[in-house]
């Protein structure tokens, strides 16, 4: 069992003041509080300075590390990688981010505006961590894991104190699941704090490296896929400590979902919402809107991950125009108010 408490994820949050936005704001979805027949909230992690939740992980692992440090490196499918940018710039460390050649050019582009370096190495996150790994063996970098580092965790964590302490009473607590660092983080604090709410870790149907590995009952490696989601790809590291065992005990389950779900709740989210939100940020209310969430919800939030999305591709989602998702074309689908 990992060593995490939920005075670890109260320290982070005293800790992260100073660079993450805190108590972020939690308002309602008409549109999904009709279908579910409830209140549905969405808890707006876009507002960070980086656009993602991602900041709060990556400042606490910052914040935690000597002055002596010589620099950091992580490997990331692009919000962490910026987080952990904004993060070291403010300490004054330098950046290496490791990423994959699927990471879209719009988070390069963001990463390298912070004034760290893009590494693109390989075709999956899996070789990106091996470039990662030896800057920090070889180099003397100190790695910051996107999700399997006890101080990320923690910093993500902090969202869960957050939600309730701004609807006491949530039933359920919908989170994009990927390398498990967010959905434990917050499952843990949630749990720890309320046990009977239901939390449900939500994906993509393919290339779900966690879904994968929980099936399995241990880690194991997948196939990345092209993805609207592409936020949540990557592996979750054969030899995992913490996240993975996070996710198996406090996650009630795990749902997928389709791209065809998650490009018609993007649609909904710009439409209804009227946010600009990267496809993982839409998996909850992908869930909601198939029927996959199953029973009635109670008040629900859904937590809006990041906005660092690909503008053309996104334009193209909200146009109702089809788009390329390496060899599959998603057919465009006009959005009925």
């Amino acid at each position: 069992m990992t060593s995490l408490t939920l005075a670890d994820i109260l320290a982070a949050r005293k800790r992260i003041a100073g660079i993450a936005t805190l108590d972020t704001p939690l308002p309602p979805s008409p549109c999904l509080s009709a279908i579910a027949g409830d209140d549905v909230l969405l808890k707006l992690e876009i507002g960070q300075a980086t656009g993602a939740f991602k900041l709060r992980g990556a400042a606490n692992a910052v914040l935690s590390l000597p002055e002596s440090t010589k620099g950091v490196t992580c490997c990331s499918t692009g919000n962490h990688g910026r987080a952990v940018a904004y993060a070291a710039r403010a300490r004054g460390f330098r950046a290496v981010i490791c990423m994959s050649s699927l990471v879209p050019e719009a988070k390069l582009a963001g990463i390298r505006a912070l004034g760290a370096e893009a590494r693109i190495i390989g075709k999956s996150q899996d070789e990106a961590q091996v470039e990662s790994r030896r800057l920090a063996e070889e180099e003397g970098f100190h790695e910051i894991s996107p999700f399997d580092d006890l101080h990320v965790i923690a910093g993500q964590g902090t969202i869960g104190p957050e939600l309730l302490e701004q609807r006491p009473d949530l039933e359920t607590v919908l989170i994009p699941l990927s390398g498990g660092g967010l959905a434990g983080g917050i499952a843990f604090a949630l749990k720890t704090i309320k046990p009977s709410i239901r939390v449900v870790g939500i994906t993509m149907e393919h290339g779900a490296a966690m879904h994968a590995s929980l099936a399995a009952g241990k880690p194991v490696a997948v196939t990345e896929m092209a993805s609207l989601a592409d936020s949540l790809g990557g592996g979750i590291g054969l030899e995992n400590r913490h996240s993975f065992a996070l996710c198996r005990d406090f996650l009630d389950e795990v749902i997928l979902v389709s791209e065809e779900e998650i490009y018609r709740a993007m649609q909904m989210h710009y439409h209804e919402d009227r946010l600009v939100c990267e496809g993982a940020s839409a998996v909850g209310a992908a869930a909601l809107l198939s029927g996959r969430l199953g029973r009635h919800p109670g008040p629900t939030a859904t937590l809006i991950t990041g906005r660092n999305v690909d503008m053309q591709v996104f334009t193209d989602i909200v146009s109702g125009r089809a788009v390329q998702l390496g060899d599959t074309t998603l057919k465009g689908h006009i959005h009925a108010a």
